[in-house]
């Protein structure tokens, strides 16, 4: 397993640097530099060019990002251009524990009503309850994160003064662990909801082959009941494709915290990306674009590794 572990990693490392390339590329060709966000009449031009000139900017684009490249591999991620003098790496530490907060607890919603209702939808299929709970995911697949969010906080936050409308905490108040989850509710909700649908949607379809299979209608004509056989046999083994999933849904979870900590000023990393973005701060920028790309390898590398693990059937 070892040295399946490795080959897997050392195939990732080029896909990762592909990633980097491509990224950078794309962002250092976009229209506008940072300098247009100084422009100032009591600015000079030699000021400006000045500017260029300490962070590289005027250099090939090769030369930059094999710069940049070097650094990132030391672990450094450059200062940033708008708050000068000011580590990346600090930035973002500062927001990492908000964003893990968010997606563990969005996870932990996502699997304690998602499994079930799969289980429920596949013990019922083509009844009204399986075309409910089908109803439902698609629905929530459907719909975008960011009208659920504003809907959630006109109904929830605005005419029934329930939750609050966004942040981490309540300002200027105590900290308070009943506050932060009063917080927490709905951001980690709609947040869940995209991932809730799609797992709801993957545990009924493996719960419907698995009780197909005749080891399941053996255990039927035994005479074992069936919650026994449902719960013992059959979703142990309908779980097996769930759990991989759950490796594929560390990069989904940075993508949503985008929208829906700009939403409820959640101060995580994806408040942190999304200013970053509109003020042109490239360091920022790649930073968080090379953290979800290796956030994007390792899902798919766990995803591998858990399916040999709990899939007996499948060889290393």
């Amino acid at each position: 397993m070892l040295s399946y572990i490795i080959r897997r990693t050392m195939l990732s490392i080029p896909l990762l640097l592909g990633i980097t390339m491509l990224a950078f590329l794309i962002i250092k060709l976009a229209p506008g530099d940072p300098t247009a966000l100084l422009i100032d009449p009591r600015i000079k031009a030699e000021n400006l060019e000045g500017f260029k000139e300490l962070y590289g900017l005027n250099d090939p684009i090769y030369v930059q990002y094999f710069r940049w490249l070097g650094q990132m591999i030391q672990g450094n991620f450059g200062e940033s251009l708008i708050r000068q003098g000011i580590p990346v790496s600090e930035m973002i530490m500062g927001r990492l524990p908000n964003t893990l907060l968010l997606m563990g607890v969005s996870t932990l919603i996502a699997v304690l009503i998602s499994i079930p209702l799969g289980v429920l939808s596949a013990t019922k299929q083509n009844t009204l309850t399986d075309y409910s709970i089908t109803f439902g995911s698609f629905l929530g697949l459907a719909t975008p994160s960011f009208w659920i969010g504003i809907m959630l906080i006109m109904v929830f936050a605005v005419n029934l003064p329930w939750f609050p409308t966004g942040g981490v905490a309540t300002l200027n108040a105590p900290f308070s662990i009943w506050d932060r989850i009063h917080h927490l509710i709905l951001p980690a909700f709609v947040l869940s909801i995209a991932d809730l649908a799609g797992l709801i949607r993957y545990s009924r379809s493996s719960m419907i082959e698995v009780l197909r299979q005749d080891y399941i209608r053996t255990a039927r004509a035994k005479g074992f009941k069936k919650r026994k056989v449902i719960f013992k046999h059959g979703l142990r083994n309908g779980l097996i494709p769930i759990i991989t999933i759950f490796g594929l849904m560390l990069p989904s979870f940075i993508g949503g915290s985008v929208i829906v900590e700009k939403i409820f000023s959640w101060p995580g990393i994806g408040l942190l990306f999304f200013d970053a973005a509109f003020q042109r701060d490239y360091p920022v920028i790649m930073a968080i674009t090379v953290i979800a790309a290796a956030l994007v390898v390792i899902g798919n590398l766990l995803a591998d590794i858990l399916y040999c693990i709990f899939d007996p059937r499948i060889e290393y």
